[in-house]
């Protein structure tokens, strides 16, 4: 597959789970599933991001890990966050 179909195939999974996520929000309710959904999502389409559209792929190692790791450190804090939020103290 060309690079421009691999992008163009990429934008749309990014664009429908972008819908996904919003329809979610706005109907289902609050647990567990939705939040893992959401932070699944979240590192997913941060990595696809950062590799294909910011094309960090082939740059300076320091420079790509530390954007992935934005993506894997933000879902984290979300779903700390929704725990704590949760729990009965």
């Amino acid at each position: 597959m060309t690079h421009r179909k691999t992008v163009t195939w990429l934008w749309l999974v990014l664009i429908i789970l972008t819908l996904s996520g919003s329809l979610l929000g706005e109907r289902a309710e609050p647990g567990y599933f939705l939040i893992f959904f959401v932070t699944l999502s979240m590192a997913f389409k941060g990595r696809m991001v950062v590799d294909h559209f910011m094309e960090l792929k082939n740059s300076h190692p320091l420079l790509r890990n530390l954007m992935q790791a934005y993506f894997y450190v933000l879902p984290l804090i979300t779903i700390i966050s929704y725990i704590l939020s949760t729990a009965r103290l």
